[in-house]
């Protein structure tokens, strides 16, 4: 196996290149990110609350309490905020459901 920044020849386990430094991929698991989404499955008006729960793995409601204080308290930036977040944030890729996926297997 050999670097491919720098051409070196690298060993089986190596997880670095000794000689430039690069990271060679063996034993780091890759991690999937989450992106910041709007959830267009759990929302309640445009799942911009729901998005930032899933993004930051916390409860969806613990989340939308936060920003009506945030709202109230601020005279009025938590509404602007939500909206700009509601243009902003794209939507989820939609997957198929699990009703879609049985009927997809029952036509076979």
């Amino acid at each position: 196996m050999f670097c491919t920044q720098c051409g070196y020849t690298l060993g089986d386990k190596d997880r670095f290149c000794p000689q430039c430094g690069l990271t060679t991929g063996v034993g780091t698991p890759r991690v999937e990110r989450v992106r910041l989404t709007r959830d267009i499955q759990n929302k309640k008006i445009a799942g911009v609350c729901a998005g930032f729960a899933k993004y930051l793995d916390v409860d969806v409601v613990l989340v939308r309490v936060i920003w009506v204080v945030v709202a109230i308290c601020t005279g009025g930036v938590g509404v602007l905020a939500y909206i700009a977040a509601w243009i902003i944030m794209p939507k989820e890729a939609p997957g198929p459901s699990p009703a879609t996926e049985y009927a997809g297997e029952s036509a076979r």
